[in-house]
């Protein structure tokens, strides 16, 4: 009887200390070392300000290109339509349909590419904001 408590009681202490542990999730290196574009807001003055739909670089990514499209008006940033994105498999689709919608947001907001990535999408997030940027550069932003 001793013995199949202590049997009992290791087995539940070694769940319950597997369960604690945390899973440590690293940045793939690929990503750590790549330097992040340099980004410049898009001008508020209607002077000189750019009026039209600019499409940025197709930027190759891990699981696929991705390109966007920048829509200014009188110099602000008022759409991003996203030209191409990973879609070669099901969780492809499943990140860029997570992702797009958040990144195209953050780029709204902050009338810019200097935005942050999603979270579980960083490839999709890094050639989007270079995409980005690039279309802004061609707007002269």
């Amino acid at each position: 009887m001793r013995r199949a408590a202590a049997t009992t009681l290791s087995t539940v202490a070694g769940v319950v200390l597997l369960l604690s542990l945390k899973p440590h999730h690293t940045v793939p290196p690929r990503l750590a070392a790549a330097p992040r574009p340099a980004t410049s807001p898009v001008p508020h003055t209607s002077q000189g300000s750019r009026t039209g739909t600019f499409s940025g670089d197709v930027i190759d990514t891990r699981y696929g290109p991705v390109q966007v499209a920048a829509t200014l008006r009188q110099g602000r940033l008022t759409a991003v339509d996203v030209l191409q994105a990973p879609s070669d498999r099901g969780r492809d689709q499943a990140i860029a349909a997570y992702a797009v919608p958040r990144l195209t947001q953050e780029a709204l907001g902050a009338q810019s590419a200097d935005i942050d990535a999603v979270s579980g999408a960083s490839y999709t997030s890094e050639g989007y904001i270079r995409s980005l940027q690039s279309a802004l550069d061609k707007a002269g932003a």
